[in-house]
């Protein structure tokens, strides 16, 4: 191990969110000493629902926080699409059957981000070899062959053995690795809102959760900026009574702009990695930023500790485990942002596709996703 005055340098993490503190989680099981550098005042997640698939929980058992992840989640019955035009149900999956049990051998659930970051956080703050640190912006990075230097956007310089960058959709980090520019636009925003149970009128009660997108040109950058609820009004004006009587009880809206970028097959260079949206950003329609980020958190910290000794051949040996599958998880949920959108004929093609499916079709077309880890 690289060395400073004696002692081991830390794995310094760029990143704060789910994925920075997955990574913190795992490494530190593994014995890594790591510096996680959280460029906010304080450690939280911005956010609303978040769905978690049979995958994500195979991973959150590696890391021994299945439990208290489940402690505060909701198990819906199924998984229903429908048309926002006419209300009609396009198609629905059970997910209480005993054949996605036997399947999958693991739940699906519902949770806030917030509290899925504290599951995180708590567990990151009860190990010592763990350091949080708030207000430090990492800008640019160096690398010797004795480690990687840190520059934060103060001018201040931190040593690590390494460096993981999980600084998301606009990570600084993925610049100088992969520099691809910015984000692509899908042309789709996602308006979030919170309301709690009682907010919520008994005939539209549903445990489902109901995510409203649309076409829009509009970009801004990151992840919570304000929104315009007349936008989301003059779009829906006219359209399923339901959905208006839901949008007249929210006050306050954030959205974000649906960006992803394309796959690459590498990631590393040399003793820095990256993890989570920062290495493959993807679209929401299938759910799956966080869990593939928790997925790259046991990954790295497997492969870390195969070679500890050659954080480089490691970081390109977690890669190698990772890019297919994420890349797979970026290209398809594109191709189901298109199902969701679908109008004319192609909305009719799809229905007649996934009407009939029963359960037992359903989840073979799920296994590839929530099979696998």
């Amino acid at each position: 191990m690289a060395e400073s005055n004696g002692q081991a340098l830390p794995i310094v993490i760029a990143g704060g969110g789910i994925g920075g503190l997955a990574a913190a989680h795992a490494l530190a099981r593994k014995g890594f000493t790591v510096r996680v550098l959280e460029q906010a005042a304080e450690f939280r997640e911005i956010g609303a629902g978040i769905q978690l698939g049979p995958n994500v929980f195979r991973a959150l058992e590696r890391l021994g926080l299945k439990e208290a992840v489940l402690a505060d989640a909701h198990r819906p019955p199924g998984i229903e699409m429908r048309c926002a035009l006419s209300g009609e149900r396009v198609t629905r999956i059970p997910l209480d059957d005993p054949r996605f049990t036997e399947r999958f051998q693991q739940p699906y659930a519902v949770t806030h981000r917030h509290d899925l970051h504290s599951v995180f956080i708590n567990a990151c703050k009860s190990n010592n070899l763990i350091t949080l640190e708030t207000n430090r912006t990492v800008e640019d990075f160096d690398q010797d062959d004795a480690g990687v230097t840190v520059i934060l956007q103060s001018g201040e310089r931190i040593r690590g053995r390494g460096l993981v960058g999980c600084d998301g959709m606009w990570s600084k980090v993925r610049d100088k690795i992969v520099g691809d520019g910015k984000p692509l636009v899908s042309g789709h925003i996602a308006y979030r809102a919170v309301l709690t149970r009682e907010e919520v009128p008994d005939d539209l009660w549903s445990p489902d959760v109901v995510l409203a997108v649309f076409h829009s040109k509009r970009y801004v950058e990151g992840w919570n900026a304000e929104a315009d609820p007349g936008e989301l009004r003059t779009h829906f004006e006219g359209q399923r009574p339901e959905v208006l009587r839901m949008l007249e009880r929210i006050e306050t809206w954030r959205m974000w702009v649906l960006c992803d970028r394309e796959p690459v097959r590498e990631w590393s260079k040399g003793a820095v990695t990256l993890l989570g949206d920062a290495a493959h950003p993807m679209l929401q329609y299938l759910a799956q930023g966080a869990c593939m980020a928790t997925e790259d958190a046991v990954w790295l910290a497997d492969k870390a500790s195969e070679n500890p000794q050659d954080l480089p051949a490691a970081f390109r040996a977690y890669v190698k485990q990772r890019y297919l599958r994420t890349a797979r998880v970026q290209i398809m949920a594109r191709v189901y942002g298109e199902f969701y959108h679908a109008r004319g004929p192609a909305a009719e093609l799809r229905n007649q596709m996934l009407g009939p499916r029963t359960p037992e079709e359903a989840y073979v077309g799920m296994a590839w996703l929530y099979g696998g880890m």
